[in-house]
Order: structure tokens, then C-alpha cells, then sequence
């Protein structure tokens, strides 16, 4: 097939440091590739990837000082994805919702993964304007708002299985990875570390939407002797970051549509302590490759279980719910199926258009 992956053009492909969106398509893509499949990645200028890269600005969006507005780069690359769309069997957007009037009239030759929460009244505006468009979601609990948007499937993210070790726990530290946001809720991560009597390392980035937050809420945290901020790490520095600690902790205070590190953490072999909003219930399976716990003091006594379980066990889960490859078969199935069914349809409507023989 020719597909063509459309990624934001916020982060690289994959992102240097923090990014989720970004890191899925990338791993899509590759793996597309390696299955054999015709794919043009539209993305910023400094991904890497095998597929045929199309850029659409020099670097990612949010790395370059330069830029003040992204919209104008996303309304571009769009409109050139539109001129040659009859270049591809498939387009696959991860755009959110920004393509919908460009692609409302070719619908049957798109799929949209919806990356983010959907749980904000002026979505169900646009869902409604374009109920044709085919969707799919990351989780199960992200369509409980919409439940009546066009869901064609549920596709869990998958990552390579070679791109994290397993390890064994042995820096004794909690760790916590991604954003320092209100919903990601990192003070809550240092009070059940605080509560257990455990250091806690942090690994997260801090965007300049939350920079007030980080500020006036977690830098005066930084101080107690327990905690440790290590700044924003990549895909190289994960694999100690993770496999050295003896859980990961997931506090979250949102619902969360998939989250990426709690699949990052199993491929390390590494227990998750995980507030259960969202799609954790999805993800997590109680004793097994984690807790999924109410409060501060439910999550700091799982603590103490968390190194009891079996961080080999908790690979194995990684190896058979969340590969890449998994995940990419998983998309060439919606592919094939929206195919047929486009097909069907111009056949029925070239047969409708011939005439009929007279009795």
C-alpha cells in the first residue's frame, strides 16, 4: 500500500527529548516500512525515518526560537497533502482534528488517530460538522466522551522491542517521567515518595505553558533531600533511568488517553504505581506489572510490593500487548478494511450509472 502518515510538526520524528504523538508515528512508520509498505512521512525537516520524508518546516515547531505561530506550517503541509492525495491508497492523520474541511470530501481515504483528551465540549462541535470522518482512538476510556463519533477501532501504541532493556531495580530510587503539568500532578509523586520514605528521581519537561506552575508549585519541592530533578531525557537515557528504579510513578489527575510511559516502563522491566483515571485500568494489570491505587497512602504502600513482583514477568507483558509490530498490523487491518469498503462503494455506484438492458 502507499500510505502517507501525517505527523504534528510540534516535535521531530521521533523527538529528541519528551514527545509522545511524534514518537507513535515514528514508530509506526518504521515499521510500515518493514512490512513492506509504500510510506511518505509529512513531518518537520529534522525527523529521521527509512519512509520518504516530506518537510513541511527546517526543525520541529516548539525547538525553534523563530517561530511564534505553528498554525500557518500545519495549514500548509495540509494543503499540499491535498493536492496529492491520489498519490496514496491511505492518509493517516494524527493531526487532531485540523484536516477535517480539507479531507471531508475524500473521507473514505483517511483515518484519523486521535491523540489527545476529548472530554472538551467544543470537539463534540467539529465531530458533529464531520461525522464521516473514520476515527481511531488509543484507548477504550478516551471515547467516553464522544461515544457517538465514527469509531472504526481501538489500536493501543506499540514501541520496538529492542529500544529498551529490561533492568533490575537496583538504584532503589522512584522514578517519574514526562511533563510537569497540573495533570500529570508531580507534586503528588513527591509526596508519595516523601510518604515512603524513598528518593524519587524526576525526568520531565517543563513547557512554557506550565512554567508558572512548575515554579510557584515543584521548585520549592526540589529542596527536600529525597528528590532529585535530573531534567528532560530522551529514548538513550531511558533505559537506566527506568530499569534502575524500583517502580514509576503515574499519579495522575486527568484522563489520561493512553500515556506513552507506562508501556516505556514494562519494556524496562519496571513496576507502575498508577492513579486509575482514564486508560490505566487498560494498561495496568492489578499485582501483576503494577498498582493502581485512589490515594497517597494506598500508592505509598504499594510501594514496598512493587519490588516484590516480577520485573521479568512485567517484559513479557511489554513483548505481547505493546511491540510496534503489533501495533502496525493493527492499522493495516483498519487500512485494508477502509480499502474494501471504498472500493465496494465505487463499484456500486459505477453499477448504478450503467444501463440497463430493456426487457
Amino acid at each position: 500500500m502507499k500510505i502517507a502518515q501525517i505527523a504534528p510538526l510540534y516535535e521531530s520524528c521521533p523527538p529528541q527529548l519528551y514527545g509522545g504523538t511524534e514518537r507513535v508515528v515514528s514508530h509506526l512508520t518504521e515499521q510500515l516500512v518493514s512490512l513492506g509498505h509504500d510510506v511518505t512521512l509529512f513531518a518537520s525537516g529534522d525527523s529521521r525515518t527509512t519512509a520518504r520524508l516530506e518537510p513541511f518546516c527546517k526543525r520541529a515547531l516548539w525547538r525553534d526560537e523563530a517561530v511564534r505561530d505553528t498554525l500557518p506550517y500545519h495549514l500548509m503541509m495540509l494543503d499540499e497533502v491535498r493536492r496529492r492525495a491520489d498519490e496514496f491508497d491511505v492518509l493517516h492523520f494524527h493531526t487532531d482534528y485540523l484536516h477535517f474541511p480539507f479531507f471531508a470530501d475524500c473521507w473514505e481515504k483517511t483515518v484519523t488517530t486521535l491523540h489527545g483528551r476529548l472530554d472538551m465540549p467544543d470537539l463534540h462541535a467539529i465531530s458533529r460538522r464531520y461525522p464521516m470522518m473514520p476515527l481511531v482512538s488509543i484507548s477504550t476510556a478516551q471515547r467516553a466522551p464522544m461515544p457517538c463519533a465514527n469509531w472504526c477501532a481501538t489500536v493501543h501504541h506499540g514501541l520496538p522491542l529492542g529500544l529498551h532493556r529490561a533492568g533490575r531495580g537496583s538504584g532503589g530510587y522512584l522514578a517519574f517521567l514526562g511533563r510537569f503539568a497540573p495533570e500529570k500532578a508531580p507534586g503528588r509523586a513527591i509526596e508519595i515518595a516523601l510518604r515512603a520514605g524513598v528518593p524519587l528521581q524526576l525526568a520531565a519537561k517543563v513547557d512554557p505553558v506550565d512554567r508558572k506552575f512548575f515554579q510557584s508549585e515543584i521548585e520549592p519541592l526540589l529542596n527536600e533531600p529525597l528528590i532529585e530533578y535530573v531534567g528532560e531525557i530522551g529514548d538513550a537515557d531511558k533505559d537506566a533511568f527506568l530499569g534502575d528504579a524500583v517502580a514509576m510513578l503515574f499519579p495522575i489527575d486527568w484522563p489520561e488517553p493512553f500515556g506513552l510511559v507506562l508501556i516505556e516502563a514494562m519494556a524496562a522491566g519496571t513496576p507502575v504505581i498508577a492513579y486509575g483515571h482514564g486508560s490505566v485500568p487498560e494498561l495496568i494489570e492489578h499485582g501483576v506489572n503494577g498498582f493502581i491505587v485512589d490515594n497517597i497512602d494506598e500508592a505509598a504502600a504499594a510501594v514496598p510490593l512493587a519490588r516484590r513482583l516480577d520485573r521479568g514477568a512485567i517484559r513479557a507483558c511489554f513483548e505481547e500487548r505493546f511491540s510496534d509490530e503489533r501495533m502496525a498490523l493493527d492499522y493495516v487491518g483498519i487500512y485494508q478494511k477502509l480499502l474494501r469498503q471504498s472500493r465496494g462503494s465505487q463499484a456500486l455506484e459505477a453499477s448504478a450509472g450503467e444501463p440497463q438492458d430493456a426487457d
